[in-house]
């Protein structure tokens, strides 16, 4: 819907902090509907949810060490290491006290972005209620059997549609390779072509779209629902993919536990999380808050060009608003937050949850991938860095909140870039190299 120039000057009178999000100037926005958890209201979802997700990625960890080697030495099971990032505090950081931690996402099996826990999870989810209805699978049967041609040949009657700038699309159409299901992947604009290439690869439909996310998923979402064989993964609007994220925090507090890393009220938790649509980051800190309550602090980190989800609970209009309605072009290098409307279902759940948001231009995220594959020899896709600035940016906040801050814990969220071509993450370092 759109807004009357008279309502959006009201909304720059009332909540200043948007003139400067209109001038496409970085900013830092404290949550000011935060609420403790004790006090949450009408999520629709809670920790009994997460636990059913674990449960169903351990029934179908089986079928993924049976399909993806690369899952075998876990189990089947999808998970991305914690790695402390000592050198690039020392160097970039030096003013962040407490430990310093990458959550490496860029990392996961199978899909190499964040995009594996909400898009993998949801497609195995909906196999698993097609055969089971179809009377070809149990509960308590061994998932391996999913590898099997009966199976492909079933889930190629029926289509998955997706729209995507990138990941998402990309994590659904390397599960279905092994699947079988017809699946249509609708790109926006902003979509790298190696992704589109990646897809093909695999077996999916590419359906390209001149405009940005918006167009590219209102698109999908109409053709799919058309077939009666048809399945949307509805990044806009979608509990099966908010919750895949969201078991991330059950095997977070594994991690931390693992490496003696306490969190409660004198050893608070910052995460700082990259926000395209806001499911992943909604999900992770729906779960993060289920498993560590008040005592972590959850930021969502957005380019300067599509800080949907901050204007989604600035004004309070959630998904009603986009960034073209305030003037704002939706363009970023950083593909995978290139989204000017924010997720309906995550969005209403994040404005009680989320400590904060701030905002980035392009040119910090390429520094910030230089600087970590200088410093740690790690190589991100440029919108997975956006979480690195976290400590920095969110220090006025943990000033105001923590009397003890040189003992937190900062875990910035890696979100991409394990499959990013060479002579692509060459470019991004290059361009990052000349910007310092």
């Amino acid at each position: 819907m759109g807004f009357s120039q008279a309502q959006i000057n009201d909304w720059q009178i009332r909540y200043p902090i948007l003139n400067d999000v209109m001038d496409l100037k970085p900013v830092f926005w404290t949550n000011p509907r935060l609420k403790k958890v004790e006090d949450l209201s009408d999520l629709q979802l809670s920790r009994k949810d997460i636990e059913e997700a674990e449960a169903r990625w351990k029934r179908f960890a089986p079928f993924l060490a049976t399909v993806f080697p690369e899952t075998k030495a876990t189990d089947g099971i999808i998970e991305s290491p914690l790695k402390e990032m000592s050198r690039l505090q020392a160097s970039v950081f030096p003013k962040v006290s407490g430990n310093f931690y990458v959550k490496c996402d860029h990392k996961l099996p199978i899909a190499g972005s964040i995009k594996a826990r909400g898009g993998i999870y949801e497609v195995l989810k909906h196999a698993e209620t097609l055969a089971m209805e179809a009377g070809m699978l149990q509960e308590n049967d061994h998932y391996a059997v999913l590898a099997e041609d009966r199976f492909r040949e079933f889930f190629s009657r029926y289509s998955i549609g997706v729209g995507s700038t990138g990941n998402l699309g990309l994590s659904i159409g390397i599960i279905n390779a092994k699947l079988g299901f017809q699946v249509n992947v609708y790109m926006s604009a902003d979509a790298k072509q190696w992704k589109k290439d990646l897809l093909r690869e695999n077996g999916a439909q590419v359906l390209e779209f001149s405009g940005d996310f918006g167009e590219a998923i209102t698109a999908g979402r109409k053709k799919t629902n058309a077939d009666p064989n048809g399945y949307f993964v509805d990044d806009e609007d979608s509990r099966d993919l908010f919750l895949g994220y969201s078991v991330a925090a059950l095997r977070l507090r594994k991690q931390l536990q693992e490496k003696n890393i306490t969190v409660d009220a004198d050893h608070p938790l910052f995460v700082y999380l990259p926000c395209g649509v806001g499911g992943s980051p909604g999900g992770i800190t729906f779960g993060l808050k289920m498993v560590f309550g008040d005592h972590v602090h959850c930021f969502f980190a957005e380019p300067v060009h599509s800080p949907s989800v901050l204007i989604g609970l600035v004004t309070g209009k959630m998904d009603e608003i986009s960034v073209q309605d305030l003037g704002i072009d939706n363009r970023t290098e950083a593909d995978g937050l290139a989204v000017g409307r924010p997720s309906r279902f995550a969005t209403a759940i994040s404005d009680q949850l989320v400590s904060g948001i701030y905002t980035m231009k392009d040119d910090a995220l390429y520094r910030l991938l230089a600087a970590m594959a200088d410093r740690e020899g790690m190589f991100l896709e440029p919108s997975a860095t956006a979480g690195l600035a976290g400590p920095q940016r969110a220090f006025p906040y943990i000033n105001n909140h923590i009397s003890t801050s040189n003992q937190t814990t900062h875990i910035a969220w890696a979100t991409g870039g394990a499959l990013v071509p060479a002579k692509d993450m060459e470019m991004f370092y290059n361009k990052g190299k000349s910007l310092e």
